[in-house]
C-alpha cells in the first residue's frame, strides 16, 4: 500500500505545481498592469472626441443648419455618450502582488485531503489488500486467516465474500460457506447464479436431499433464470440417486446447454454415459459417434447444374452460426465433394472453441461452402448454399436440407 500512496503523491505534484505557478508570475503581472494603467490615455481621447463633436454642433447652429431644439437634443446625446465612455474608466487600486499567497497552501491542502477522501470512498484499496492476501499466503489456512481479517475490516466488500465462499466450500466448512454466501447475496442481491450455488451447497450438506429450503431456492432461481445450469446439474444428481436415469439425462443435457465451463460439461457428459449404461442403451460420446447435447441433423447435396465443375476431393465446409453473427462458428464439419449427397449431425463435438457451441443457441444459420483452395475465407469461384432459422434440439427427427446452388462471384 505504501507504493500506492507514493504513486498518488507523484500524481498530485503536477496539480500542486499548477496551483503555485500563478504566485511565481504575480509580480510580473502586477507590474505590467500598473504600467498599462499609468499610460492609459483613453479618458483624454474620449474628452478630445467630445470637444470636436461639440464644436461641430455649435458651428452647425451658427450656420443655421440646425435649430436650437435639434442642437439641444444632439448636445444631450453627446453628453450622455461621454458619460458612458468614461464611466468604466475609473479603476480600483491594484492589490499587492503578494496578496492571497496564504490561500494557495490552503487550497493545496484541501486538494490533497479531498483526493484522499474521494479514494477512500470510491477507490479499490480493499481489492488491493485482497490481491496482496492471495499473493502473500503460501497455504490455505494462511489465506483463510488473511481473508477473514479482511472480512472484518471491510464487511461490505462483495469481493471478500466471493473469495471466502469457495474456500470454505472446498475445505468442507459448509456452514461457514453458507454464511459467506448469504452475506454475498445480501450485498449483490438475489442473483440467480448465487441462489443456485446456495441451493446446491445446501443440497449436498443435507446428504443430497431436496429439502423444503432447497426446493424454494430452486423454484426462485428458475423463475428468475429458466436456464440456470447449476440447478439442472443438481436436479440431475437428485434424479440419478433415485434411479430416474432418463430424467437425470434430461437435466444434465439442459445443464450442459447453459454451461461455459468445459470441465464441468465434461463431468456431466460422463454422468450421462453412466446413466445411459444403466438404462441399457449405448452411451453417447464422440467416440461412439452419437450426438453430444442438442444439435442439428442436416442433409447436404449439390445442385445438378453445378455438378462436374470441381473435383471430388474438393473440400466442403458445413458451418453453423448464430443468427446474429456475433459469435465464432458454433459448429464446423469438413467433407469432400465426392461424399455428397450426405446426411450428418452437427453438435457440440464440432465446436471450434469452448466459447461457442451449438448447445448455446436455440436456432442457427447453416452455411455449406465448397472451396477450391481449402481455405476458411470465401473466395471467388467457391460454391455455396445456406439455410436460416434452423432450430437446435433433438437430432432424431427428419434432417433439414441445404442445397449448394450458388457460386461466389
Amino acid at each position: 500500500m505504501i507504493e500506492l500512496w507514493l504513486a498518488f503523491a507523484l500524481l498530485l505534484l503536477p496539480a500542486l505545481w499548477l496551483l503555485v505557478a500563478p504566485l511565481r508570475r504575480s509580480r510580473l503581472v502586477h507590474d505590467a498592469q500598473a504600467s498599462f494603467e499609468a499610460n492609459d490615455r483613453a479618458a483624454e481621447q474620449n474628452v478630445a472626441i467630445y470637444r470636436r463633436r461639440l464644436a461641430s454642433l455649435e458651428a452647425a447652429l451658427e450656420r443655421g443648419d440646425i435649430d436650437r431644439a435639434q442642437f439641444d437634443e444632439d448636445r444631450l446625446e453627446l453628453d450622455r455618450s461621454l458619460l458612458e465612455d468614461t464611466a468604466n474608466l475609473k479603476r480600483r487600486p491594484l492589490h499587492s502582488p503578494t496578496a492571497g499567497r496564504f490561500a494557495v497552501p490552503v487550497v493545496a491542502l484541501a486538494l490533497v485531503l479531498s483526493a484522499m477522501l474521494w479514494y477512500q470512498h470510491e477507490g479499490a484499496e480493499g481489492d488491493l489488500r485482497l490481491f496482496a492476501a492471495f499473493e502473500q499466503s503460501d497455504s490455505l489456512p494462511a489465506l483463510l486467516e488473511r481473508l477473514q481479517q479482511e472480512a472484518q475490516r471491510q464487511p461490505d466488500n462483495a469481493d471478500v465474500w466471493s473469495s471466502l465462499f469457495p474456500l470454505y466450500r472446498d475445505s468442507g466448512q459448509g456452514e461457514a460457506a453458507i454464511e459467506a454466501l448469504d452475506r454475498l447475496i445480501e450485498l449483490e442481491g438475489r442473483v440467480p447464479s448465487l441462489l443456485a450455488q446456495k441451493a446446491q451447497l445446501l443440497f449436498f450438506i443435507n446428504d443430497r436431499t431436496l429439502t423444503d429450503e432447497v426446493q424454494a431456492l430452486v423454484d426462485e432461481t428458475l423463475e428468475r433464470d429458466s436456464r440456470e445450469p447449476t440447478i439442472f446439474g443438481m436436479l440431475g444428481v437428485h434424479a440419478f440417486d433415485r434411479g430416474d436415469y432418463e430424467r437425470a439425462i434430461d437435466h444434465w443435457r439442459r445443464a450442459i446447454a447453459g454451461m461455459s465451463d468445459s470441465s464441468s460439461s465434461r463431468a456431466l457428459r460422463e454422468g450421462i454415459q453412466v446413466a445411459q449404461q444403466r438404462l441399457g442403451v449405448a452411451p453417447e460420446g464422440a467416440e461412439a459417434g452419437v450426438a453430444q447435447g442438442p444439435g442439428v441433423q442436416v442433409s447436404v447435396r449439390l445442385a445438378e447444374e453445378l455438378e462436374g465443375l470441381l473435383d471430388d476431393d474438393t473440400r466442403v465446409y458445413v458451418v453453423a452460426r448464430d443468427m446474429e453473427g456475433e459469435l465464432p462458428p458454433l459448429a464446423v464439419a469438413r467433407l469432400t465433394l465426392g461424399e455428397l449427397p450426405t446426411t450428418l449431425t452437427l453438435d457440440d463435438r464440432h465446436a471450434m472453441s469452448e466459447a461457442a457451441s451449438l448447445s448455446q443457441a436455440s436456432e442457427v444459420r447453416l452455411i455449406v461452402r465448397v472451396t477450391r483452395s481449402g481455405g476458411a475465407t470465401p473466395e471467388s469461384g467457391d460454391m455455396y448454399g445456406d439455410l436460416e432459422g434452423v432450430p437446435v434440439g433433438d437430432v432424431e427427427g427428419e434432417p433439414v436440407e441445404v442445397v449448394i446452388d450458388r457460386v461466389i462471384e
